[in-house]
C-alpha cells in the first residue's frame, strides 16, 4: 500500500476519538479534522524528503540521477497536494450537504 493512503486508512479504521499517531492530539473531534491532519502529515513528510534531497544537490550531488529524483519528489508533492485539496473539498461539500438536510 502506498504511503499516500496509509494515514487515511488508519483514520478510516480507527474510532474518531482515538489517537492517530504521536503528533495527533487526543480526542479528535471530527473525521474532517483527522483527515486534514493526516494529509498535513503526509505533505510534511514529502516536503522533508524534498528539502533533504535539495540540500544534497546543493552540496554537490548534482548528478542527473539526483536531479531527476528531486524532480520526481517535487512532482509527487504536487500530486499529493492536489489530492489532499480534492479530498478535503469533497468531504467538506459532503458535510455541508448533510448539515443542510438536518
Amino acid at each position: 500500500m502506498s504511503n499516500i493512503t496509509n494515514p487515511l486508512l488508519q483514520i478510516a479504521l480507527a474510532p474518531v476519538t482515538s489517537q492517530i499517531d504521536s503528533t495527533a492530539k487526543k480526542g479528535t473531534s471530527s473525521f474532517f479534522e483527522a483527515m486534514s491532519r493526516a494529509w498535513g502529515d503526509a505533505l510534511d513528510k514529502q516536503a522533508a524528503l524534498i528539502t533533504e534531497k535539495s540540500e544534497a544537490v546543493s552540496a554537490g550531488d548534482d548528478t542527473p540521477g539526483a536531479i531527476t529524483e528531486l524532480s520526481a519528489l517535487s512532482m509527487r508533492f504536487g500530486f499529493e497536494a492536489s489530492a489532499s485539496h480534492t479530498a478535503t473539498s469533497a468531504v467538506s461539500e459532503g458535510l455541508s450537504t448533510v448539515s443542510r438536510k438536518q
